[in-house]
This record gives C-alpha cells, sequence and structure tokens, in this order.
C-alpha cells in the first residue's frame, strides 16, 4: 500500500517543500505554500522494474507526412495555430479576465462545428450563461455540444463513450478537480493531475483539446510552469481594456512558428479578425505632430506599422517621472542614457511618458530608433515627417546596428504610401532590396545622425 506523505507546494510556482513558510523561497510570493498530500510509491530503483519491451530505434533521415489541419474559418486564429488544428494537439489559451478567451473560442467551435462535433465543457458559467453569450454573438443555432462540469472523473467518463469529438475545450483548467486529490480546485496539484489526465485522453482518442488557463497578476498562466511544457501550444490573449483591439499572441507551437500574432477587433458580435493591422493601427494618426513617429517593426512573420508615441515635459517634482505603456521601461531608461551620454540632450530632469498607440506591446529591440527618433522630436519640439517610417537597434556606443527582415518592412512601409525611412546602415555590400526603389531610405549609422536630424535650425551641435 502506497505510503502518504505530506508536503508543502507553493500555488504561484509549484516549488515543494518538506515544511511550512510564510515565503515561497524559489518564486518570493508570500502566503502562497499551501499543505498538499500525495501517494509516496515511487520504487527504489529503476533497474528493479521488469517486464519492460524494447523500444524501436530508426534512423533520422526519413519521409514523414505532414500533420493534418483543420482549418476553423477564422483566419487570424487559424494563422497563430500554425495553419489549422492538429488532431491529437493540446492547446493552452491564457489572459486577462473579460479580455475575449471563451468569445473567441466559442466562435471557432461554432465554425468548426459544421465539419465535426465539437465539445465545449464550462466550468466557470452555466449552460445558460454559455447560451446566453452565443445568443448575443448570434451563434445560437450553431451545432455545438454544451455542458458544465468540473469533475474531472465525470468528464473523462463522457468522453471515452460513443464518437470522439473532434475539438473539445476546457474553460478553465483551473476549475478542474480530481476527487482522488485533497488539494481544492485551482492548486498545482490539481491543475497538474487535471492537466494530465486531459491530456493522455486527448492523445488516446486523437482529438484537438484547448485549455483556458488563468494568469496571474504578473500576466502569467497561472500554477505550475510544467503545465506550459506538458501541452503543444501556448497562446496568450493580449489587449487594453479601453481598445476595441485583441492580439492572440504563440509564445510555444510545435506545428507552427512561435511569436505569430492574429489581430482581432472587438465588437458588439464578438472578435473580427482584422487582415491588415497596419492601416488600422494607423487610421488615428494625424502627422506633423511632435513626438509621434511610425515604427515598422515584425510580429512573428508578419510585418506591422505602428505608431509610437513620446511625450517630454519639464518635471515639477524633484523625481522625474518615467511612464511607459506598450514597451520596456528598461529599454526606455537606456535609450535615455545614450540619448544624453552620446549626443548631449539633458533629459534627466523631464518627465518622459512613452505609448505605443493602439493597445500593442512592442518586444523587439529594433524599435530602439524609432523611441529615440519620438523622444528627439518631442523634446525639441520639431515633427517626423508624416511620410517616414524609422526602425534600427541602438547599442550602449550610440551604434545602429541592422535587424532583421528590413526588405519587408520597407515593403509594408511602401504598400501602405510611405516615401521615407531612417534605417540602419548596412555593415557590407549588399544588393540594395526592391523595397529601395519605392522609398527613400536614409541610413543611420549613429544615434548622433538621428539628433542632427532634430536639432532646431541655428543651434550648434554640441562641443561647437
Amino acid at each position: 500500500m502506497a505510503k502518504s506523505t505530506s508536503h508543502y507546494v507553493c500555488q504561484s510556482c509549484g516549488a515543494s517543500s518538506l515544511r511550512w513558510a510564510g515565503k515561497c523561497d524559489a518564486c518570493g510570493s508570500w502566503n502562497s505554500i499551501v499543505e498538499e498530500l500525495s501517494p509516496d510509491s515511487a520504487p527504489k530503483s529503476v533497474g528493479a522494474a521488469k517486464g519492460g519491451r524494447k523500444i524501436t530505434v530508426v534512423p533520422l533521415e526519413g519521409v514523414s507526412a505532414p500533420p493534418p489541419r483543420r482549418l476553423t474559418g477564422i483566419g487570424e486564429f487559424d494563422r497563430v495555430c500554425g495553419g489549422g488544428l492538429v488532431p491529437g494537439s493540446v492547446l493552452l489559451v491564457g489572459g486577462d479576465p473579460g479580455i475575449g478567451k471563451s468569445t473567441l473560442l466559442l466562435q471557432a467551435t461554432a465554425a468548426l462545428g459544421a465539419q465535426a462535433p465539437c465539445l465545449y465543457i464550462s466550468g466557470e458559467e452555466s449552460i445558460e450563461q454559455v447560451r446566453l453569450r452565443a445568443l448575443r454573438l448570434g451563434l445560437s443555432a450553431a451545432p455545438v455540444g454544451l455542458a458544465s462540469a468540473t469533475n474531472l472523473r465525470d468528464i473523462i467518463a463522457s468522453l471515452d463513450e460513443g464518437t470522439a469529438p473532434a475539438v473539445v475545450v476546457i474553460d478553465s483548467i483551473q476549475t478542474m478537480y480530481l476527487d482522488t486529490l485533497d488539494s481544492a480546485p485551482g492548486s498545482v496539484a490539481q491543475v497538474r493531475a487535471c492537466a494530465a489526465d486531459l491530456i493522455r485522453q486527448a492523445k488516446r482518442r486523437n482529438y484537438t483539446l484547448i485549455l483556458v488557463g488563468h494568469v496571474t497578476k504578473d500576466g502569467q498562466i497561472a500554477g505550475p510552469r510544467v503545465l506550459e511544457h506538458m501541452v503543444d501550444s501556448v497562446l496568450y490573449f493580449e489587449g487594453e481594456r479601453g481598445h476595441p483591439f485583441r492580439i492572440l499572441r504563440a509564445v510555444k507551437n510545435r506545428f507552427g512558428a512561435t511569436d505569430e500574432i492574429g489581430v482581432f477587433e472587438m465588437s458588439d458580435l464578438g472578435l473580427t479578425g482584422v487582415t491588415n493591422p497596419s492601416a488600422l493601427f494607423l487610421a488615428e494618426r494625424r502627422g506633423n505632430i511632435s513626438g509621434s513617429c511610425v515604427f515598422a517593426g515584425i510580429e512573428g512573420s508578419r510585418p506591422m506599422l505602428m505608431e509610437i508615441q513620446a511625450l517630454v515635459a519639464p518635471s515639477s517634482t524633484g523625481t522625474p517621472r518615467r511612464a511607459v505603456i506598450g514597451w520596456d521601461a528598461n529599454r526606455l531608461a537606456m535609450i535615455l542614457a545614450v540619448l544624453d551620454a552620446r549626443c548631449g540632450l539633458a533629459l534627466g530632469g523631464n518627465d518622459v511618458y512613452l505609448n505605443v498607440a493602439g493597445g500593442l506591446r512592442v518586444t523587439e529591440p529594433g524599435a530602439d530608433l524609432a523611441v529615440a527618433a519620438a523622444l528627439l522630436s518631442s523634446a525639441q519640439d520639431v515633427p517626423v515627417e508624416a511620410d517616414m517610417v524609422v526602425f534600427g537597434e541602438i547599442g550602449l556606443s550610440g551604434e545602429v546596428r541592422p535587424v532583421t527582415q528590413a526588405d519587408v518592412r520597407l515593403k509594408e512601409a511602401a504598400k501602405l504610401g510611405f516615401a521615407q525611412a531612417l534605417a540602419p546602415a548596412q555593415r557590407r555590400a549588399a544588393p540594395r532590396p526592391s523595397a529601395d526603389a519605392a522609398l527613400s531610405v536614409r541610413r543611420m549609422g549613429h544615434v548622433q545622425d538621428l539628433a542632427a536630424l532634430f536639432r532646431p535650425r541655428g543651434k550648434p551641435e554640441r562641443g561647437a
């Protein structure tokens, strides 16, 4: 008989210890350690196990058929998944409360219901609540199976009967519980055990399983980190409450590219895919305004133009404020230090505000030059030309470094009617990209070259 032992598990990171503590040593969370019971039935020696079968070893060289895909009809969702849903795969979708996770998955299952049987299991809402959402979205007649349950034993037994559905949605994994464990629903032990059983069932019955996960205050999916390693794809649903745009980003995908994004617009009828996000994000932009700059970025495999806004104002307090929305605050501090040390632009006594318009979040370093251009434009009150895009990475010595897929960025800018570009200097002789013929590209080798463009007339350079 298995011997039951007591151990203490952090509900934030999953770290285990033999005694209780007020603070987790692994992640630093307070009051997150809970006592759990687990059977200690592991064998003393792996070599003592008998009856194992010899595994089959094959050469690496060979031909394997690509995995089949099942298209949902929602282009942006299929794009993030790598071209559609793969039978037997498991997807984990996370996002802030109210961001639209349940709405998107209900729309996806409704679109797939006409092709294959789909099952939507809700552990957070009743059947009546899900039906009201479907009625609001105009999906009440969609052929989708609906259930409300939280007991994992009942769910597994129901999925074992008859023909397996093509897609199963569990909303959410934190509400599921296994009655053989003493832990409460949402605890590390419950989430890990429930996810393992559901994934094992999906692989055996060869249907697509989509798990909805809660997120912590830091934006990470709640529960043990091992949950993200168990699934095939991890998708994050991002967006600001005050903006109608939502970004579905793939941070892990075994059947497609990572960092691929899908852009959606929230309306009364649900989420609608945006096929040309660059034009949509720049629709509200006004030209000839100081502190505004258009950045040509890359999100996954998609080029995207977005507006970066900066405001530099005198500080009324002894400690200047730095407010950043949609970008890394540490990187902003680095750009300000480079502008101060290499260009003589003293911004230490000013308040600096930086915003990526549209609720987007930029993570690539190629936005450095665009941020510096917006800061210089606001500080010197010299507008960036309305038909100009900017991209490039800035080093600590002030050099402007090349970024990837520069020709793709320039082609996207030319397609939307931009005529000029500020881009990094080419480090070696290379054929000019075809986009240069449609754009007037000015190469920047150092951040001082950028500062010279925004120097007011009549003001001498530093040291002159």
